[in-house]
């Protein structure tokens, strides 16, 4: 077998297990509220997601054409296969150790930060388009940002609407509509967060001078989209509890809002071909909701960590990244 198709085989496999483990990472985004609030029951909700994510997955290509070229040009690239093996190995190890500690860290961080760092030990600084690289990067920070505030305003809109009606009637009424929003929400999903495993695969097709363009082919899309859904009804059990619990008591208005509210910044960015932590938009998203309900209803103390998590992921990916290439390279 030729060697380098050989090779182009294996980032392929490490792209998909990314994507695989971005599902059971990531699941609890889309159903941690509709599951902690019983609108729906733990399977169910797992299949919901599993089918939306692959719907959203394969309805658009902006986000993997940005990943794949807005932080280095793979056709100037030497080594671009090391350099995608080395970004690839790195994400998926830190995406393992915060799952395995129920940490809602960004798939998207770990990516994003271990692709700068291979490019910039492989290649060195000059390959790397920091004007991209920024652009990016202000999108992940200011993202959960804009998700707090549209989760805190929703939330006091909907007090202020539903005041003066009784909260069984409401929260009943409210865990339907969880149904459409954890759907909504995963949807959103896959049409940002799988597109990002699609940009990998083509980066490494540009790379390795199989293909001419960043254009996404279908087959990519397609499984891209599989290894997500497949994640996805593995479940990411430890997330969902985090998310759905620690933070603060979800009762089925604030799952509806703070579900709405990251889906709208979710896909806001996905037309906007820009790649966004899910993680953070609907964690971001519901500690807007739970300080518009009660400042004090907020366990800090968990955010805070979720938060530091959020800040340490991007240059922890880069080193380990640039530490891979180095020693394996």
């Amino acid at each position: 077998m030729d060697t380098s198709l050989l090779v182009l085989g294996i980032v392929v496999f490490l792209a998909l297990a990314f994507d695989f483990i971005n599902g059971f990472h990531d699941t609890a985004n889309a159903i941690a509220t509709s599951v902690s609030t019983r609108a729906l029951p733990p399977r169910t909700a797992i299949i919901l997601a599993a089918t939306m994510n692959f719907v959203g997955a394969l309805m658009f290509t902006g986000v993997a054409k940005k990943i794949g070229g807005s932080i280095t040009d793979p056709t100037l690239l030497d080594n671009g296969i090391q350099v995608v093996i080395a970004t690839l190995v790195a994400a998926i190890i830190w995406n393992l150790v915060t799952w395995w500690f129920g940490i809602p860290s960004s798939s998207s961080h770990a990516l994003i930060g271990a692709l700068a760092g291979a490019v910039y030990v492989g290649a060195g600084s000059d390959h790397i388009k920091w004007s991209g690289f920024i652009e990016i990067v202000e999108g992940l920070i200011f993202s959960p940002l804009i998700a707090f505030v549209i989760g805190y305003i929703v939330m006091i809109i909907l007090k202020w609407i539903f005041a003066k009606r009784s909260p069984h009637t409401v929260n009943k009424g409210f865990r339907t509509m969880q149904i459409i929003t954890a759907a909504l929400q995963s949807f959103t999903h896959g049409t940002n967060d799988a597109q990002k495993a699609m940009g990998i695969i083509t980066f490494a097709l540009v790379t390795s001078g199989r293909l001419d363009t960043m254009e996404v082919p279908l087959w990519v899309k397609i499984a891209a989209a599989t290894a997500m859904a497949l994640g996805t009804s593995v479940g990411g059990w430890k997330i969902i509890k985090t998310m759905g619990s620690k933070i603060f008591k979800i009762e089925p208005i604030n799952g509806f809002a703070a579900d709405i509210s990251a889906a709208s910044v979710i896909f806001s960015a996905t037309l906007l071909h820009l790649p966004v932590s899910t993680t953070h938009a609907i964690t971001s998203a519901i500690l807007g909701v739970g300080s518009a309900k009660r400042f004090s209803a907020v366990k800090w103390g968990v955010a805070g960590r979720i938060v530091v998590t959020w800040f340490i992921t991007i240059p922890i990916s880069a080193v380990l990244a640039g530490l891979i290439f180095k020693i394996f390279f």
